[in-house]
């Protein structure tokens, strides 16, 4: 719709409830107490809209219905695009979005409602979302080809002392599994020299391969990139560096049918290992 249009939709809808759904000011546009109340009651309602046509949907055998999914960066980009194109193949009546964010984004954005169904790398930092393991990833370790540690299959942790370190930024699963785990191996995160942050596995693995540092990512990104013989993996003696990945759902009431279906289907389906 364009801008005018909802001008006009807001005040018409303003009028028949006879109250201010927004403030505006010089600042910028505010929603009211009353608006927020307002949008409780139509995000109920949207969501027993959805219950009902799938519910009605089921007695016909069909699963119909838009699904907006939430996936952290790593399962985004390297582990959903085929699951998902078997799922369309599927379910055809049921359109996908997908946003791809860090977990945290990606927990907050279920809890809200914004997301329907949400795949996340690591714990949530939040207790209001029921969390179902999906399988296991490792984080690996990523060097330049040309690196004194190149060929050295691990290293010491304390080895990462000074070292200059690329890493995802703060609210990234990932950043959270590795600092859990190097603290676990005894080092002090203030020890360490991040030269970094960066939003994007890509990102990282494009300045590690430029010489910028070294850096921690998933197996799962490394399938493609380790063929070109740019980059090397290592691990730390102190042992391999897990995480789970798991589907989170809001707490209350049931999915909706589309969001049932897909998690069935990715529970169904663990990917081998790359």
């Amino acid at each position: 719709m364009a801008q005018p249009a909802v001008t006009l939709q807001i005040k018409a809808l303003e009028e028949e409830l006879g109250t201010k759904l927004f403030e505006r000011s010089s600042s910028g546009v505010q929603v009211t107490e009353a608006g927020k109340v307002l949008l409780q009651y139509a995000e109920q309602m949207h969501r027993l809209a959805d219950e009902a046509e799938g519910r009605l949907a089921a007695l016909k055998g069909e699963t119909p219905g838009d699904l907006v999914l939430g996936a952290s960066t790593t399962i985004a980009h390297y582990v959903l695009p085929a699951l998902l194109a078997d799922f369309s193949r599927a379910y055809p009546a049921i359109r996908l979005q997908v946003f791809s964010e860090n977990t945290e984004h990606v927990a907050e954005g279920v809890a809200s409602g914004r997301f329907g169904l949400g795949l996340i790398e690591g714990p949530p930092k939040r207790r209001d979302l029921k969390v179902q393991p999906w399988f296991d990833d490792e984080l690996l370790l990523v060097v330049p080809a040309g690196h004194e540690w190149a060929g050295l299959g691990t290293i010491a942790p304390e080895a990462l002392v000074g070292a200059p370190l690329v890493m995802r930024e703060l609210g990234s699963g990932s950043r959270h599994v590795v600092e859990n785990a190097l603290q676990k191996a005894g080092l002090r995160l203030g020890s360490l020299r991040i030269v970094m942050e960066l939003d994007s596995t890509e990102a990282i693995l494009a300045c590690i391969e430029a010489g910028l540092g070294v850096g921690f990512v998933s197996e799962w990104a490394l399938v493609r990139r380790t063929t070109t013989h740019l980059l090397v993996t290592l691990r730390l003696s102190a042992g391999k560096i897990s995480r789970a990945f798991a589907l989170v759902s809001a707490l209350g009431p049931e999915l909706q049918p589309s969001a049932t279906a897909l998690q069935h289907f990715l529970q169904n389906r663990v990917p081998p290992k790359p």
